[in-house]
């Protein structure tokens, strides 16, 4: 790393440390959604920038985190022995046995984790052996996305149906929805940002980055070498679960609120945009993509939220056409050519024999 690459990256911590002076509880805590939706972008160009896999299902494990935490929260804001609104509204005499866990707050918080995590290797691992890839992948995770959705809406008694898990007022003895409580769950965002993005730089800088990129780019060759492909695809996979299941979570807590509208087909779709917009083989270009794409749905869609999609699939298909690398490519192809420039004439004229 160049010291104008650490310097920058210096800069961009020390103003994002700072953000909660100079900004309102309201725009902070919609500032932490948009890191939180960071993280699964994170995870997304480890799938499908890394790995060549296209994956228009990330919304099941992002809904997975959710749903965890809010169950969690959910039970902790009731009265012993009392049941969620919804239920008693449903009829519903006892609780779930697989909502009964969910009252302790360890088991929520590992279940952010090794839930997602292990449906993840397992879906993958399941459809990888049978070497599936491309479009076909696509669809499938496509149609697990509609079935994850479909079922949260259909059991109304016990996942809360459209309305999806809500009503919560506080995370471990904090009341959510207070200045205090936003500062302290962004720099919680934050943090955890930077420890996904230092892992993920880690990985695909490790021999097993080298090895997940050549499978993208020549899997039969990788084979022919003597290298089974199926470990290292679902590795990544299994990893960007895990972050789309944690930024589930974190953005739960921001916005109060989880349901099937944020787990289905569109939103999965949606997040593909993110990177395809920051650019799906730079981390920190698919975190700004996460970033720069949320903020603009933010404010389309407080003045005309008819018009949200139309500019989604106009902005995606520019970036297809374009920007195929994104504004991260973007931004290092005029570094480069800025480099280019400042070569002294001296060092491009060839020497006299």
């Amino acid at each position: 790393m160049t010291a104008l690459h650490r310097y920058g990256w210096i800069a961009v911590l020390a103003l994002a440390a700072l953000a909660p002076s100079f900004v309102s509880s309201y725009d902070l805590n919609l500032l932490g959604r948009f890191l939180a939706m960071g993280i699964l972008a994170i995870g997304i160009v480890l799938i499908w920038g890394e790995a060549g896999i296209l994956s228009l299902g990330q919304g099941v494990f992002f809904g997975l985190g959710g749903y965890s935490i809010a169950m969690y929260m959910k039970l902790a804001s009731l009265p012993s022995g009392s049941l969620p609104d919804f239920m008693e509204w449903s009829g519903v005499m006892a609780l779930p046995w697989w909502w009964a866990p969910f009252a302790n707050p360890v088991f929520a918080l590992a279940a952010i984790i090794v839930i997602p995590t292990a449906f993840a290797a397992l879906f993958s691992w399941l459809v990888f052996r049978r070497r599936i890839v491309g479009v076909y992948f696509a669809l499938i995770t496509q149609a697990v996305a509609l079935t994850f959705a479909t079922l949260l809406t259909s059991q109304q008694s016990t996942t809360g149906g459209y309305n999806g898990l809500t009503g919560f007022t506080e995370i471990f003895g904090l009341q959510l929805g207070t200045p205090e409580t936003n500062r302290i769950l962004y720099f919680v965002t934050l943090a955890l940002l930077v420890v996904v993005f230092a892992f993920s730089k880690w990985l695909t800088g490790s021999r097993y980055g080298t090895l997940l990129r050549a499978t993208r780019d020549g899997e039969n060759r990788v084979r022919f070498l003597g290298y089974n492909t199926t470990p290292y695809k679902v590795v990544a996979f299994a990893f960007a679960g895990m972050f789309a299941s944690i930024a589930g979570a974190l953005f739960t807590l921001h916005a109060g609120v989880v349901s099937p509208a944020f787990v289905g087909v569109v939103p999965s779709i949606e997040m593909v945009v993110w990177v395809a917009v920051g650019g799906r083989h730079s981390l920190w270009g698919a975190v700004l993509g996460a970033l720069v794409v949320n903020l603009a749905k933010d404010v389309i869609s407080s003045a005309m939220p008819e018009a949200w999609l139309y500019v989604l699939g106009l902005v995606f298909i520019l970036t297809v056409m374009f920007l195929p690398n994104g504004i991260a490519g973007l931004i290092e192809d005029l570094i480069e050519k800025s480099r280019n420039r400042r070569i002294p004439e001296a060092d491009l004229v060839e020497e006299p024999k």
